[in-house]
């Protein structure tokens, strides 16, 4: 199963899925709205403006697993994300990236391993996993890996569709 393929629900409920964004460079994020992270939503959103033209989004995946760090409604995220953000990219509903009722995508997601080789479970908040315009996984970045730290903007920039 190609993850363009798995179905996914907007914020708002609407369902969806990654094939809405085929042929993009995707930058996939786990958020929390109440994480000593969230300030990266800043950092995410200056990717999203800086790359969306050339091909890129970045898509957020709310999730509450990390010492209930999101704990709202799907209104109350988005209107953080928002009101403190300025958040313009896609966010999707609520799901659970590690365990038993691990997202279909993430299981996926989660089989790809990290610079130093490490597979398996979501450790934070703010992991991200940067997709090629083809769907596959070409990169996966650890929680503490800032959005504009050199390594993941040179990630995007040889991925971006040409």
């Amino acid at each position: 199963m190609s993850l363009y393929d798995i179905p996914l629900n907007t914020l708002s409920g609407r369902p969806a899925s990654l094939a809405d964004h085929k042929g993009k460079a995707l930058l996939l994020v786990n958020v929390a709205s109440k994480c000593g992270l969230t300030p990266q939503y800043a950092g995410l959103e200056q990717l999203q403006q800086r790359y969306a033209e050339r091909g890129f989004t970045v898509l957020g995946f709310p999730c509450n697993q990390f010492l209930g760090q999101e704990p709202g409604s799907a209104e109350e995220i988005q209107t953080f994300c928002s009101t403190t953000y300025g958040v313009s990219f896609p966010l999707f509903e609520k799901i659970e990236v590690n365990g038993d009722d691990r997202h279909p995508l993430y299981a996926e997601l989660t089989k790809a391993a990290d610079a130093e080789g490490e597979a398996g479970d979501i450790t934070w908040n703010f992991e991200k996993f940067l997709l090629a315009p083809d769907g596959t996984v070409v990169g996966r970045f650890r929680p503490r890996t800032e959005p504009e730290s050199a390594e993941l903007i040179a990630a995007i920039e040889a991925h971006l569709p040409s």
